[in-house]
């Protein structure tokens, strides 16, 4: 049953850490120096077209030969990996039961009889992991404890593991892209307390992912098909532009500030551009808000304390001056390297920074 989701809770290994996603892999190589985390090497690679379509791999050799590409250049000859599936392609629950069961009868209940309360599709189509959280006492005065069940459709996992066995790698764990960027956030989320819950973003390439976090421990998650791509299409369309063009232009363009000159491009057309974008970011806005909305009016005694934002979009200029004004909720960009403490010799960009929680999460799965 656990043949593929493999050891989502591990704790040892040596590997490298691979992001996959519908816009580029990235690589992260991490040393541990005592107490301290020391950043051997972080590279990226652009996906070509014909590997994705629609947010789905359809060419999984072709995604193989690249990351083995990519590695090769880059001179990185770890074969062990710590990868991870999409949130999207996820089931993740928090399921309470009685303390006084043994490991066997954990599983037992767990794997077998709940999981299939929350599944969408048969067991059999699906791999699982689960990890026990805290013990509380419920409102009958009995001992329970928190199971974090997690599941994904086999056909996921088989298909992640057939990308990294063409690479010839050896995938050690497969887990979900969110628990890694907890991971990467753990020491920054431990300053809230068991009353205050976050909502961690992840604007990634074509959807955001969203994760509302309570004591490091996600309780509810969703994915909106908005993200970086469509913000560059639409920024394409209103300055009409070669969306080539619009990559950087995206995270160069101000979202709140009055446009000036830049030169090769009028600020009539930039006011374009921003009004595009300003729209998009609205949508997500709608859908945020709708996330929070719906979370907060399930649990009791439960306050937002804050917005992390994370993932390449993170990166756009004043995003998260928007959301805290349209959300009037405390927003912060995500820097996991100063998160990690980690030792990196590489000048890594602030805008860029954000972009790297999944992959430096993977990179620390010890």
């Amino acid at each position: 049953m656990l043949k593929n989701l493999t050891n989502i809770f591990a704790k040892k290994g040596d590997r490298i850490g691979i992001e996959i996603n519908g816009h580029k892999i990235n690589i992260a190589q991490i040393a541990k120096q005592g107490q301290q985390y020391k950043l051997i090497k972080n590279v990226s690679a652009d996906i070509p077209d014909g590997i994705y379509e629609d947010g789905i791999i359809v060419d999984s050799l072709a995604l193989s030969e690249l990351i083995k590409d990519t590695l090769k250049a880059n001179k990185i000859s770890a074969k062990k990996v710590a990868s991870a599936v999409p949130m999207r392609e996820a089931i993740i629950r928090v399921i309470p039961v009685p303390a006084e069961l043994d490991e066997a009868e954990l599983k037992e209940m767990v794997l077998v009889h709940e999981a299939g309360m929350y599944l969408p599709y048969p067991k059999e189509e699906v791999d699982l992991d689960y990890a026990k959280l805290g013990y509380f006492m419920d409102e009958d005065g009995i001992e329970k404890v928190n199971v974090l069940l997690v599941a994904t459709k086999k056909e996921i996992t088989d298909l992640y593991t057939e990308i990294f066995e063409q690479a010839d790698l050896e995938i050690n764990v497969l887990e979900i892209n969110s628990f890694a960027l907890i991971r990467t956030l753990r020491e920054q989320l431990r300053q809230f307390g068991s009353k205050e819950a976050i909502v961690l973003v992840d604007l990634e390439f074509d959807s955001t992912e969203i994760a509302i976090v309570v004591e490091g421990v996600p309780q509810f998650s969703r994915t909106v098909p908005i993200g970086t791509h469509q913000m560059r299409s639409a920024l394409s369309e209103a300055m009409d532009l070669p969306e080539t063009a619009n990559s950087a232009l995206l995270q160069d363009l101000d979202v709140l500030d009055n446009i000036q000159d830049s030169g090769e491009i009028d600020a009539a057309q930039m006011e374009s551009g921003q009004t595009a974008l300003l729209k998009i970011l609205g949508e997500l806005t709608e859908e945020l808000s709708r996330s929070i909305n719906f979370y907060i009016n399930q649990s009791e005694d439960l306050e937002i304390a804050q917005l992390l934002l994370a993932g390449p979009g993170a990166g756009i200029n004043q995003v998260d001056e928007f959301f805290a004004q349209k959300l009037n909720l405390p927003t912060i960009k995500i820097d996991p390297i100063a998160a990690l403490g980690l030792d990196t010799n590489q000048e890594i960009a602030p805008k860029h920074r954000p972009g790297l929680g999944i992959v430096l999460g993977l990179g620390i799965r010890e």
